[in-house]
């Protein structure tokens, strides 16, 4: 079995090293960084096209290959990600808050790495230069386990990686990657707390209900996109079409797509035939109540199992609704916190339904497809927390620091 504890060794010692770097040292290792991903394209695509071959061979779902593809536009995104970081303030050193005792001591909050981070993430190679370029800026090492469907894809952007490091002078084990994708090694990862003072699982649901479960590591929980759109009775319906049509099948296979329509009872009669057409230009499969299925022909009758389903597929569950509280009560019963949407032009409905849904990220008027680090400007993300504890919603470089106290005297003792 791979040696675990020399990895998290090796990550300890690189984090040291790593916190002594300036912002201008950090910046010019991501351009490096981000120029050689772009140098190196044609390596990586012929990589990527290894993992490709074995998905499909393997009978890989739709939406999974397009979440494992990369293409030479995605690898400039990829690079334009790292450098959005460099322009991005570096929050490490930042003082958040400063107060004097009465006895004269003077303390300060500040902004301090979270030190070594392990990902365990699924077949998407483009977090594997996400998480360096937000845990690098932040002065964090990074432990990297992908799964194997995108093995050799992310070796080879690892590789590139660790050369602009190495070129820089800085110490390539800043980003390290698990290579043996035995189910064993990343069980073993899970335990490595001696080492890893952060967990952050990337993936389906079953992922990371089996991180959270068994990790002994702290765990960041970056959940499933049960996302939901909302059409109130006051909603532009052009609007709303336009939006539930990007949400839904601009890509299919990502945790911000939307999987579930409510729409208001009071204009059922006219929206859905129109956005039954707008989708079945899209070739999306609809999935609704009786009252959806007596206007919708070809719509197949909903279970209450799709109602909590992420689809990542051609396929949207719908649902009426008499009120805004109605539709509130139904994403809060079956959502999973992470993106939701209401489409309305009553200022009452929107700010009741933006403070009353439980979720990371709540919009009006706005596809959910925006939840994502790059859109935030946070130039990429880590994952989207879904839960409350330390971070929520897409995660950048502030989300990858702690603090610390620094406590400044001229003698003082306690009493």
């Amino acid at each position: 079995m791979l040696n675990l504890n020399q990895m998290g060794e090796n990550a300890v010692c690189a984090k040291y090293e790593l916190q002594k770097l300036s912002t201008k040292e950090k910046n010019e290792a991501l351009e490096r960084a981000a120029k050689a991903l772009i140098a190196e394209s044609e390596n990586i695509l012929k990589e990527n096209a290894k993992d490709i071959a074995a998905g499909e061979a393997n009978g890989m779902h739709t939406g999974l290959l397009d979440r494992l593809r990369l293409t030479k536009e995605r690898i400039e995104a990829m690079a334009e990600g790292l450098m959005q970081i460099t322009k991005l303030p570096d929050p490490v050193g930042e003082v958040l808050e400063t107060f004097e005792r009465p006895n004269g001591l003077l303390v300060k909050k500040r902004r301090v790495p979270l030190g070594v981070i392990g990902i365990i993430y699924e077949s998407r190679p483009n977090v594997t230069a996400d998480a360096f370029g937000l845990c690098f800026k932040t002065g964090n090492a990074v432990i990297l386990k992908g799964g194997s469907d995108a093995i050799h894809s992310n070796l080879e952007i690892t590789r590139v990686l660790r050369g602009a490091l190495k070129e820089c002078g800085i110490a390539e084990d800043a980003l390290q990657i698990i290579s043996d994708t035995d189910r064993a090694v990343t069980s073993a990862f899970m335990k490595l707390n001696q080492y890893v003072d952060v967990l952050i699982p990337r993936g389906g649901a079953g992922l990371i209900r089996a991180v959270v479960e068994n990790s002994t590591i702290p765990v960041i929980e970056t959940g499933t996109g049960n996302c939901h759109i909302f059409v109130d009775e006051t909603a532009n319906l052009t609007m709303a079409t336009d939006i539930i049509i990007n949400a839904k099948t601009q890509r299919i296979g990502v945790c911000n797509a939307c999987e579930s329509l409510l729409i208001h009872e009071n204009i059922k009669d006219e929206f859905l035939p129109a956005l039954a057409g707008a989708l079945r230009d899209k070739n999306v499969e609809m999935r609704g109540d009786e009252k959806v299925c007596e206007l919708i022909l070809d719509c197949i009758p909903a279970t209450e199992e799709d109602y909590g389903r992420e689809y990542l597929d051609y396929i949207v569950s719908m649902k009426t609704v008499g009120s805004v509280e109605e539709a509130i009560a139904h994403i809060n019963k079956y959502n999973t916190k992470h993106s939701e949407a209401i489409i309305t032009e009553n200022k009452d409905n929107a700010e009741k339904f933006m403070n009353e849904v439980d979720a990371s990220c709540v919009y009006v008027n706005a596809s959910t497809r925006f939840t994502d680090g790059f859109e935030f400007g946070f130039g990429a993300e880590i994952g989207i927390s879904t839960q409350k504890l330390h971070a929520r919603g897409p995660m950048g470089l502030r989300e990858l620091t702690s603090y610390k106290y620094t406590i400044e005297g001229n003698g003082q003792i306690r009493g």
